[in-house]
């Protein structure tokens, strides 16, 4: 972790920045080509540097503290706690040769949090390109460049994939609804263990949500309550790919083709996720994602349908745009919504997508430390990963617990420690009831599962307090 606190005081305040955000710790240590500490450098310099001066190419040396606090190899965590008297959170420790060997943080009062966007490459080199060119709102080269990247990432070499760019995760599931003329009088089908925004944009499209249970082992929506809850009214299902899990796909659609159901995959929480090979959001008619700040990928709000259809996704950029022609400006065609995504969030969004493989790989990575420091507690159950044909992504460290699960969490708040419960079943909420049609496991895994803090400042340590709390 000392490497990663460390960056050479040559170098400009944005790179200083970048390593802000591999290490998660808000500072760096500076030091000059000899590896000697120079001076320290904080989040808050940096963003006073940039309104002084507006100038991302300042040198490091040029804006940092060289007043700080330090210590030595050779003081005692007495010593050190003596001299923060608890104002300080980090600082270095050195050699005799005044070389950073370690440093020491201060975690009385620290707060860890459920979750931190993870902004290590050239986001703000984007966003700054995207500000520079003035074009910041909902035209820009970003935006298309995102589109087409992402649809093509999440396609992954088949030679149709088109990608629309919204807002946010919700108007995507509403978008696609829409675009696939679903509307009052037509059914479509939807998991009772989901975020309210599945349900919601039904309703929203003026159709009727019907609430189906989940399965056991996936917390996923349950093929065979899709099948039992189909009518002459139903028009689709919206599988919901949960905590990162990839829904039984070849059931669904068997299903739909079947019966005629249009499929719109809610893939919010599971980018890169597979079922059998092929990424979640590509099987369907419409795949819905968000990049909501604490998702795989964020562009702080922000959302995508993908699609394989061309007639399609022209249909979705209109009713994006306003139902705007695209051929006469100010000519409506349809009515259609604002639901459109900046040329700033996107320049974030790509970013953040050329760093996506390594992102999940560090999310994996956590997953199994957690599962190997936790391994001892029978009363934890984490997410499947070996159900067959899925390959799960981990989006939140996501558990079962066996016990008082409000007192477990309570431990965890007393000890500033951010855990979240999983979802409420939709079929528990009273403006949710008329539409439920199935509901028992759902209500078990809800009062039983959590999630864990998922972010880069998770190590041993604080997993072993974790475990202590438990």
């Amino acid at each position: 972790m000392l490497e990663s606190l460390l960056v050479n005081e040559n170098k400009n305040i944005i790179d200083a920045w970048k390593q802000m955000s591999l290490n998660a710790k808000k500072i760096v240590f500076c030091v000059n080509d000899q590896g000697v500490l120079t001076g320290v450098l904080s989040d808050g310099d940096i963003r006073i540097q940039l309104i002084k001066s507006e100038n991302i190419k300042t040198k490091i040396k040029d804006v940092m503290n060289r007043n700080f606090v330090y210590a030595t190899d050779k003081e005692s965590k007495a010593d050190i706690l003596a001299k923060i008297k608890g104002m300080i959170t980090i600082i270095p420790i050195v050699n005799d040769d005044f070389i950073p060997v370690d440093y020491f943080e201060y975690k009385m009062d620290t707060h860890i949090p459920i979750a931190i966007p993870n902004l290590g490459g050239n986001e703000f080199n984007y966003l700054m390109d995207a500000f520079l060119s003035t074009w910041i709102s909902s035209k820009g080269d970003y935006i298309l460049r995102f589109e087409e990247e992402f649809s093509k990432y999440c396609f992954a070499g088949m030679k149709k994939n088109f990608g629309v760019a919204v807002s946010n995760g919700t108007v995507a599931l509403h978008l696609a609804l829409v675009a696939l003329g679903i509307g009052e009088g037509d059914e479509v089908i939807v998991p009772d263990l989901t975020f309210a925004a599945t349900v919601n944009a039904v309703l929203h499209a003026g159709a009727t949500p019907v609430i189906v249970d989940i399965e056991q082992d996936s917390w996923c929506i349950d093929p065979k309550e899709i099948e039992k809850a189909i009518t002459p009214k139903t028009k689709a299902v919206i599988p919901v790919h949960l905590y990162g899990q990839p829904c039984d796909m070849k059931s669904i659609m068997d299903i739909a083709k079947k019966h005629n159901l249009l499929v719109i995959e809610d893939c919010a929480e599971a980018h890169g996720a597979e079922f059998e090979g092929q990424k979640v959001g590509t099987f369907g008619d419409v795949g819905c994602f968000s990049f909501f700040a604490n998702k795989v990928i964020t562009t702080g709000e922000g959302g995508m349908c993908i699609t394989a259809n061309q007639e399609l996704a022209d249909k979705m950029r209109t009713l994006r745009d306003h139902g705007m022609s695209k051929t006469k400006r100010y000519w409506h065609d349809c009515v259609g919504f604002n639901y459109r995504m900046t040329n700033l969030q996107a320049a974030i969004g790509l970013a953040q997508l050329e760093r996506i493989d390594l992102i999940l790989k560090e999310k994996e990575n956590l997953e199994n430390l957690y599962k190997k420091q936790l391994e001892k507690f029978d009363n934890i159950h984490f997410q499947l990963s070996d159900i067959p044909g899925r390959k799960k992504i981990t989006w939140m460290i996501s558990i079962l617990y066996d016990g008082d699960k409000e007192k477990l969490m309570q431990n965890f708040t007393d000890n500033k420690i951010e855990v979240r419960p999983f979802f409420y079943p939709l079929s528990d909420m009273p403006i949710y009831k008329d539409y439920v049609f199935s509901s028992k496991v759902a209500k078990e895994i809800s009062k039983k599962g959590m999630n864990f803090p998922t972010n880069k400042i998770v190590n041993i340590e604080l997993i072993n307090k974790i475990g202590e709390c438990i």
